[in-house]
């Protein structure tokens, strides 16, 4: 990965003596790539945009269908952070679910979707989902998720 940083002095000399003892310098095919991102043509740019928000909306309505999640539209990258508490003690789905684990493990297990649990990033009760797929994938797992969970058409 390539960054910069914009901060006031004092912060950005902090950062570099931290960053300077744990990374080293990227590859010179890296730099050429970062140089030619912020050099070159962006019409791909507003393509991939309309793309990912287009699979945003529907990996957040899927999700939202689905009775006791709730998902807040993502700020930013491409993973839906959702809330799954309200899944826990819910009966008729095969086992007792209890935390973020669990749901994950069920979903894997069931639906066949891999999916991350909230409590890896210390959010527990919280499960991550990629939406960076095709949407006819999305679509699919979202449609296999409601299937297991007993809520919501997709």
């Amino acid at each position: 990965r390539i960054g910069w940083m914009l901060a006031p002095a004092h912060v950005a000399t902090a950062c570099e003596v931290v960053q300077s003892q744990t990374t080293t310098s990227p590859a010179t095919v890296s730099q050429y790539a970062a140089l030619a991102a912020l050099q070159g043509p962006h019409a791909s740019v507003e393509h991939m945009r309309q793309a990912f928000e287009r699979r945003r909306d529907l990996v957040l309505s899927g999700l939202n269908a689905i009775e006791g999640i709730q998902c807040r539209v993502p700020e930013g990258a491409f993973y839906a952070f959702f809330d799954v508490r309200g899944l826990y003690g819910r009966a008729g789905l095969g086992r007792q679910l209890s935390d973020d684990l669990a749901v994950t493990e069920l979903l894997l297990e069931r639906a066949h979707c891999g999916l991350v649990p909230g409590s890896a990033f210390f959010a527990p009760g919280y499960v991550r989902m990629s939406y960076a797929a095709r949407e006819d994938e999305l679509r699919e797992g979202l449609s296999r998720m409601a299937r297991v969970l007993g809520g919501g058409t997709i």
